[in-house]
Formats: C-alpha cells, structure tokens, sequence
C-alpha cells in the first residue's frame, strides 16, 4: 500500500520546481516506462498493475492496486504503470550532423512530438531556449511515447550558443529560400520557434539562412504551420 509521503512525493513530481529539487521524473504507460527500463536512464521505483509485465528483471517494483494508481497518475485514464526516473546529468553538446534548436516553444505536446522526430530522423542533439516548456513535464513525456530516454536535451541562453557555433544555422521564417529548392548540407543548426511568436529579434540579428516551407494551396486562409509539423518536414528535407 502505497503510503501518504509516497503519493505526496509522486504527485508533486508534476511540478517543475520538485522535479528540479529531487532531480527525478515521471514516466507512464507502458510503452514510455519500458522504453526508460530499456536504456540507460536510471530508474528510482516502479508502481504497477499486477497486469504489468517487467521487461527486466532486478528492479526497484511496487505493486498497487486500480485506485492507488488513479491518485498518482497525470492521466484522465491510467496506464498500467508508472516509473520515478532519474534526471539525467547534462553531457557536452555533440555539434555533429544535424542539431534542432528551439525558440520559446511553450506547448508540450509540439516539444514531445518534436522530441520524437529527433529519436526518428536521427538527430542526437536538440536546444532548448531557457523559455522552452520543460521537457520533463509529464505531458512532454506522455508525447514523445519514449523517445526521451535517447534524445540529448540541453537547455541554455540560444543567441550564446548560435554566436559560438562553427556550424552553418538556418531559421525557419516565412519569407526564406524555398526549402524544397535549396542545396542542404549534412550538418547544420537548424532554428525553430513558437507558431504564435516566431524566432526572437536578438536571433535574427545573428547570422543565419532562412528557409520557408512554401504554401501551395492558393485558396488557404492559413498563416503558419504548426511547429512540430514544420519540424517533420524540415527534418525529412535534411535527412533526405
């Protein structure tokens, strides 16, 4: 039985500023707990269903019942499980091939799925501007279905680190070079921020390329594309 401190420090882990202090996480469902088991994130305990199977063995592992669940779980309808991850340590930027960089991206579902296209097209290394939603919320780890355990996150002043970087950075605006027609290299730092507000004025005073994802429907009253599908085809063309 799971007691009063437990549920306490459980539930508070939704929050920025405990998972900061403790320096653990939430991980939920099945798939996202199992994908954390499966690398090399340390987990700290485990609270499941009986109808849980342990993908490996010698684990840190509570069983509990339906209700418990329901008072620790982020979610309307629990999954299964939930693992207390160890956050890990930040590890020097790899600034080779093809890097993602975000400005201001609040919405943690479009940084989960963004989080997710780096695991699938491969890129190792994402940015975050320190106005980035936190990419432990539980919503962003919900959203990248797992793709968290892989993806080195690191979170710093942006305009410091495009100045530094040796690598050639492109933005993505709405009045670049056609992104279907321009010559791509194989590593870059590619720039992306909100949908509402765009890339910050101090970036676009460093010097960069921009790229535009062109509108073909003619009859289209829309302004922009969302961030996390703007990234899928980014990505796509500098993978290709």
């Amino acid at each position: 039985m799971l007691s009063k401190n437990e549920i306490k420090l459980i539930t508070s882990l939704q929050q920025k500023k405990y998972r900061m202090r403790s320096g653990f996480f939430l991980a939920e469902g099945v798939k996202v707990v199992n994908e954390c088991i499966n690398s090399s994130l340390n987990i700290q305990n485990i609270y499941a269903l009986d109808s849980y199977q342990l993908p490996k063995d010698n684990l840190p592992i509570q069983y509990i019942t339906e209700q418990e669940l329901k008072k620790i779980s982020t979610l309307k309808t629990p999954n299964e499980v939930i693992a207390v991850v160890e956050i890990p340590e930040e590890q020097k930027i790899n600034n080779k091939g093809v890097v993602m960089a975000l400005d201001g991206v609040r919405d943690p579902g479009n940084l989960g799925t963004i989080i997710r296209l780096c695991d699938w097209f491969g890129v190792e290394t994402l940015i975050c501007s320190n106005d980035t939603v936190d990419c432990y919320n539980p919503k962003v780890i919900q959203a990248t279905m797992g793709s968290i355990a892989r993806v080195k996150i690191h979170y710093l002043e942006l305009a410091d680190f495009l100045k530094q970087s040796k690598m050639p950075v492109y933005y993505t605006t709405l009045n670049g070079d056609d992104i279907y027609k321009t010559e791509l290299p194989k590593e870059a730092i590619i720039v992306m921020g909100s949908e509402s507000h765009g890339i910050k004025e101090e970036l676009l005073a460093i010097k960069h390329n921009s790229l535009t994802i062109p509108q073909k429907g003619e009859q289209s009253n829309i302004e922009s594309l969302n961030v996390a599908t703007a990234a899928a085809i980014v990505l796509n063309e500098f993978c290709r």
